[in-house]
């Protein structure tokens, strides 16, 4: 869960500012995307320090809730495309 959590933190951009997360036509609210799966990380960030183990199920929606956020977060031009980073 460490691992997924660093990668989450690595490839989505938290730090971006509010003028380009607001920038134009979007599909789906980036800053409150991106506001929700920060709180997800902090949560369980949390968890992992007072000693919980997550089971295999909570990696995996938290996998899947991270992909589902970039994959908007590229739609709205956010983080570039694999398939553009050549």
């Amino acid at each position: 869960m460490g691992n997924l959590i660093e990668q989450i933190r690595t490839a989505i951009p938290f730090d971006t500012p509010i003028e380009k997360l607001c920038n134009g036509p979007c599909t789906g609210c980036s800053k409150k995307l991106m506001d929700y799966l920060d709180m997800e990380l902090e949560e369980k960030e949390t968890l992992l320090a007072t000693g919980h183990h997550p089971s295999l199920g909570e990696i995996n929606r938290l996998k899947k809730t991270a992909l589902k956020i970039y994959s908007v977060l590229t739609q709205n031009g956010l983080i570039e495309s694999p398939d553009n980073q050549r």
